[in-house]
């Protein structure tokens, strides 16, 4: 029998330091401004830096997680209609990071940064949008263990369930990565260490607390978001029939911003790129023009898409769904039945970390597996719930 070798290769000590040095040529190009990867803080140091940057291994582990893997079949706003041509998450994500590589390449900001950030800033994202997050939310705070936020659960997701050990610099990326504040000018602000750091997690359960990036790619990341979606959500709505010419966009948004997707992309970043600043001082800014149309802009959306009752006809389903699904995992967690899908499907799968799984309540398990849940799993769980399972021709 052949010895079991091992496949893990080891560049010779005089090539992987003439990488590394490449590396840091490159990154000396950069903004004064700009992350580097000897600003990187992992909170555990498992395993040596090779020959990727920081934040480009970052942007694999995240890649490779089951989390992410989960995008695909998660819808961005219309989640109760069959077309294969709208926006789901893992086009979002993928919008995100091109718009926000763009951006950043621009101001010589750290491009394996803004993509790492990226990829991870939305695998907090819930079934049925925005509003599975305000039903998950009720529950968890019924249950005692506050409110839920996507962000904070994107968060959760990659430090603590899948212990990822990512850097800092990508998990305050993604925690502050939330779009929809009118921030007209965003200056990062530093976040000292892990300690600062977690408590930056805890302020972020109280929805009033405002949430800065420590890095100026993370500003990127949050004006990037909105320009992901802000014209996209009106491509999809008009795709779906939910608005059309009849419906036109304000004056002051066409004047200043466009009206397809294309334009209003190419107007926002444009502007962005003419307003802020990472040279000679550190700060990603619109102006005050655009800021306005792009506030118009949000209201348009709100009251004829997001609102609109043809969207939002099916909201009291959804919520008793959230709410059999979630009775459903306490009762299993607290039977301890092995057969019970929160067991086969996520505490007993093998890739939840140990740590998480001793320190969870059931309530954290519970909302936990319904917040990784894709919206066809979901729907089908909450089936499983309800209807009664038949048996064919006779038992087994």
């Amino acid at each position: 029998m052949n010895p079991v070798q091992d496949h893990k290769r080891v560049l010779e000590p005089g090539r992987f330091s003439a990488i590394r040095s490449l590396i840091g040529r490159q990154e000396a190009l950069l903004s004064p401004y700009a992350t580097i990867s000897t600003d990187a803080v992992r909170r555990h140091n498992r395993v040596k830096e090779d020959i990727r940057t920081p934040y480009s291994r970052d942007a694999d582990r995240i890649i490779h997680t089951h989390a992410y893997s989960r995008y695909i079949d998660n819808t961005q706003v219309f989640y109760l209609i069959e077309n294969d041509h709208i926006t789901h998450r893992v086009i979002h994500v993928q919008l995100v990071s091109r718009i926000a590589r763009t951006i950043g390449r621009s101001l010589r900001l750290n491009e394996d940064l803004i993509e790492a950030i990226a990829l991870g800033h939305d695998i907090g994202h819930i079934p049925y949008g925005h509003f599975g997050e305000t039903c998950l939310s009720r529950l968890s705070e019924q249950y005692g263990i506050g409110k839920f936020f996507h962000n904070v659960q994107s968060v959760q997701f990659l430090d603590r369930i899948e212990d990822c050990d990512l850097t800092l610099q990508v998990l305050d990326g993604i925690l502050c990565h939330n779009g929809e504040a009118d921030d007209v000018r965003i200056a990062p602000v530093p976040c000292p260490g892990w300690v600062a750091f977690d408590k930056k997690v805890q302020d972020a359960m109280d929805d009033n607390h405002p949430l800065k990036p420590s890095t100026p790619e993370g500003c990127v990341i949050k004006f990037a978001d909105t320009i992901a979606y802000i014209g996209r959500d009106l491509q999809d709505a008009r795709e779906v029939g939910l608005i059309d010419d009849s419906i036109p966009l304000p004056e002051g948004v066409t004047a200043v911003l466009g009206a397809t997707n294309g334009e209003i992309i190419n107007t926002l970043i444009y502007d962005l790129l003419e307003n802020s600043d990472a040279e000679d001082d550190c700060f990603i800014s619109y102006s005050r023009e655009t800021e306005k149309a792009l506030i118009d802009l949000r209201r348009f959306s709100r009251r004829y898409i997001y609102d609109n009752e043809k969207l939002t006809a099916e909201r009291q389903k959804i919520e008793r769904m959230y709410a059999t699904l979630f009775a459903t995992c306490l009762n299993d967690l607290e039977h301890r039945d092995p057969a019970a899908r929160i067991f086969t499907d996520f505490i007993n799968t093998g890739w939840i970390s140990s740590d998480y799984l001793c320190s969870a309540t059931p309530a954290e398990l519970a909302r936990d597996y319904i917040a990784g849940m894709t919206d066809r799993y979901f729907a089908r769980r909450f089936e499983e719930c309800v209807i009664p399972r038949r048996v064919d021709q006779r038992f087994g």
